[in-house]
């Protein structure tokens, strides 16, 4: 008999991996935590499943977070931002000796994650952070490079973008805003360094992108943790980095633009005899904006692709690989829960046996996720993941490859 518990499981991410969970046959009892309880509510009536149950969090409460997760054999973490939320939650998971799982995509927050590698190892508790698409299923991908196509991998460049999502929360603008606004961690000429998005390190590493159904798009760094995790696992790599965009490109800029201008700072100011906190102006101002700009970029439903191109050596020649994985109808919450879920999944089913605070790539077997993504996920009404690899040899020439074939 195991249980679950997805904190922030009625969320755009959550719902999706809740939903996933539900169905998967794993688990005996799956509970949605959430500081909305009645969405919480409202989810557990519309998935309409006996194991299903909803309960109340305070995130910022660790009495209620210790509550929430009580006699969990696993808890999802979905609670966002992670810079604000992530350390706070894991530390009680962790006293709590219950195995973890998260989607945590803020570099600095998952510095201190890993920081309580120790913590955790002496709970005896197995911790899996950043399981979604970028970080996530692109860390398990570059590990099956490491590990089966490649005798030694140099360079790891991660591109995604996605957008369109029914609804967006203020949690995931304030997190956009965050990520543009700090030092942005890259692996370069095998040495970790820091790039700011607006001075010219940033702009060096801008580029365009050509993305599998999505088209090209102009990428900028992305403070992922990514660039912070695969070098510490793939020894001899040269360059990580990690460059995307949310899109419409002019809802990307709009949220740039904010940033440039100092409109995001959170010491309140007095506006007409108000207090006024500039972010939650800028965020508020954003969200309004955001329905005009998608329906000026034509853009009527969920859409994007992460992109993860590995070069490398196999037996003394060049070879890269390139993977993607795209859909229309589906974004951030397909592409972060499912992935979340199958993490959760694996924990639960004992494919992840190591103790402490480990990134994807260090405790995921790649062909556990995908094979799991192929079969169990699937049949329980997901897609699964549409991946597609594109070989490119020492002779330049390219071919599609079948990762079950």
């Amino acid at each position: 008999m195991t249980k679950v518990t997805v904190l922030g499981g009625c969320g755009a991410v959550g719902s999706i991996a809740t939903d996933t969970l539900a169905s998967s046959g794993v688990f005996s009892e799956v509970v949605v935590a959430d500081i909305n309880i009645t969405a919480a509510r409202k989810l557990v009536a519309k998935l309409k499943g006996s194991k299903l149950s909803a309960v109340e969090l305070d995130a910022d409460s660790p009495q209620s977070i210790k509550k929430a997760i009580a006699g969990s054999s696993v808890v999802l973490n979905c609670v966002g931002p992670f810079y604000k939320y992530g350390p706070t939650i894991m530390k009680e998971v962790i006293k709590s000796k219950i195995s973890y799982v998260d989607v945590c995509d803020d570099f600095d927050a998952t510095e201190k994650l890993l920081d309580m590698n120790k913590e955790a190892k002496k709970a005896g508790v197995s911790a899996l952070i950043g399981m979604g698409s970028s970080p996530g299923v692109a860390n398990v991908l570059v590990r099956f490079c490491a590990d089966s196509l490649l005798d030694q991998v140099e360079a790891v460049d991660i591109y995604h973008a996605h957008g369109g999502e029914k609804v967006e929360g203020a949690a995931v603008v304030k997190h956009r805003i965050h990520s543009m606004k700090i030092d942005i961690p890259m692996f370069l000429d095998g040495k970790f360094t820091t790039v700011n998005l607006f001075a010219e390190s940033g702009r060096a590493l801008e580029e365009e992108c050509e993305f599998q159904d999505v088209g090209k798009c102009s990428v900028y760094g992305y403070p992922h943790p990514e660039t912070i995790t695969l070098p510490r696992y793939l020894k001899g790599i040269k360059r990580v980095t990690n460059l995307g965009l949310v899109l419409p490109p002019a809802y990307a800029e709009l949220i740039k633009g904010m940033v440039r201008l100092g409109i995001t700072d959170e010491k309140p100011i007095e506006v007409q005899g108000h207090k006024i906190i500039p972010l939650e102006f800028a965020v508020a101002y954003i969200l309004s904006q955001r329905e005009r700009l998608l329906k000026e970029a034509g853009i009527n439903q969920p859409m994007g692709c992460l992109k993860i191109v590995v070069k490398g050596f196999k037996d003394g020649n060049k070879n890269s690989y390139v993977f993607s994985m795209s859909s229309r109808g589906q974004g951030m919450g397909e592409g972060t829960g499912i992935p979340a879920a199958i993490g959760a999944i694996l924990m639960a089913t004992g494919k992840i046996i190591e103790k402490g605070v480990l990134p994807p790539e260090a405790c995921v077997n790649p062909m556990d996720m995908l094979e799991l993504a192929r079969t169990k996920v699937k049949a329980a009404g997901g897609r699964g993941f549409p991946i597609t690899i594109e070989h490119i040899d020492k002779d330049s020439k390219s071919q599609r490859m079948d990762l079950f074939s």
